[in-house]
């Protein structure tokens, strides 16, 4: 119980973290067709075009490992009262929000680019928290 009061934040942002990338992972692989197809006419007319199906499956992969990274960080936390997993976690999780918010920005979608700043906010502070 000690542990969770000492790193309630810490927690709270590392389930931030699995539900938001672990979700989004598990979206793109059950349905792959309709994310590519969605982000291809997105990306349409722009240098990553062509690239999409390659960007899901780097998007995918990194969303996962991000969001059992999450689940390290949480039991190590809670267990050993150590922040290294969780610190990874928040870095990998800003490197894979920053390589969305690239794409955003290369599709125009400026809209779109906004709402990840905020998830990268929440990201940032784990960060800082944990470094």
């Amino acid at each position: 119980m000690e542990n969770i009061t000492a790193n309630l934040t810490e927690l709270l942002i590392l389930i931030f973290i699995l539900i938001t990338f672990m979700q989004s992972g598990i979206d793109k692989a059950t349905d792959w067709k309709g994310n590519t197809g969605w982000l291809k006419d997105h990306f349409s007319g722009t240098f990553l075009g062509g690239m999409v199906p390659m960007m899901v499956a780097v998007v995918l992969i990194l969303e996962v490992i991000t969001g059992i990274l999450s689940i390290l960080g949480i039991i190590w936390l809670l267990a050993y009262d150590e922040g290294a997993w969780a610190l990874y976690t928040c870095v990998l999780s800003c490197i894979t929000l920053l390589m969305l918010l690239f794409g955003q920005r290369v599709a125009k979608d400026y809209a779109g680019a906004f709402t990840i700043t905020g998830y990268f906010i929440v990201c940032i502070f784990g960060v800082y928290l944990l470094s």
